[in-house]
C-alpha cells in the first residue's frame, strides 16, 4: 500500500505507527491531511486511535483499513470520526481513490460497505446490545482480552484505574456476563481483537 500512494505525484507518507498510541502520538506530530488507521492495530484499536485523533487534530480526516465489513463495526468507526472505510480485500484497486476523496474532506465507501450502511439504515438488520456500549468500554474489552491487566488499560487510555473498573463493570452489566473470561469471548466473537 505504500509504494501506491508514494507513486502518486504530489503524496508523501509523513509517518508509520506500529500500535494505536504511536498513531496518534505521530499524527499529532505530523498533522497529516490524512490517516490511514488498521482497525486491529495493538494497544489502541483503530476506533479508540479514529476518536483521539479527530478530537485532537480535526483537520486530519481518517480512513479505516479493515478486513471486516460488520454493520456493528462500521458503525462504531463513523461514530468514531472516521470519514472513509476501505476493505483491505478492495486496497489496491481503491485505495488512491478513498485518500483522495478524504484530502477533499468528502466521504469514501465501496459498494460493498454502502451495501451494509443501505441495509442498517433502512432497518434490515436488528441493533444488538452490542450498541449499547460506549466506544471506551469497547476500547477496554479490548485491552482485557489482550491480556492487559487494569493499571496497563488504565495508562494505555490514559485515564484512571476507577475509571477503568467502571468501564469494565458497566460492559459486563450491559452484556449481561458475568466474567473477565466473558469479555475475552465476547471480544473474539465480535472482532475487537484478532487471534
Amino acid at each position: 500500500m505504500r509504494s501506491i500512494l508514494e507513486a502518486h505525484s504530489g503524496w508523501e507518507i509523513v509517518a508509520e505507527a506500529a500500535n494505536g498510541k504511536e498513531a496518534i502520538k505521530k499524527a499529532l506530530e505530523t498533522k497529516p491531511d490524512v490517516a490511514v488507521i488498521d482497525y486491529s492495530l495493538p494497544l489502541l484499536n483503530g476506533i479508540e486511535a479514529t476518536r483521539q485523533i479527530r478530537k485532537r487534530e480535526p483537520q486530519t480526516e481518517v480512513l479505516i483499513f479493515t478486513m471486516h465489513d460488520e454493520e456493528i463495526l462500521i458503525r462504531s468507526v463513523l461514530e468514531a470520526g472516521a470519514l472513509g472505510y476501505l476493505l483491505k480485500a478492495d486496497a489496491k484497486r481503491y485505495i488512491v481513490a478513498a485518500v483522495e476523496s478524504l484530502a477533499e474532506h468528502k466521504p469514501f465507501f465501496t459498494a460493498r460497505v454502502s451495501q451494509t450502511l443501505l441495509a442498517s439504515f433502512l432497518g434490515k438488520t436488528g441493533a444488538t446490545s452490542e450498541h449499547a456500549l460506549s466506544p471506551r468500554e469497547e476500547s477496554v474489552i479490548k485491552l482485557i482480552a489482550e491480556g492487559n491487566g487494569n493499571k496497563e488499560i488504565a495508562d494505555v487510555l490514559s485515564i484512571s484505574l476507577k475509571t477503568v473498573e467502571s468501564h469494565r463493570a458497566a460492559a459486563l452489566r450491559k452484556l449481561n456476563l458475568s466474567s473477565t473470561a466473558d469479555l475475552v469471548r465476547y471480544a473474539i466473537r465480535n472482532k475487537l481483537v484478532e487471534l
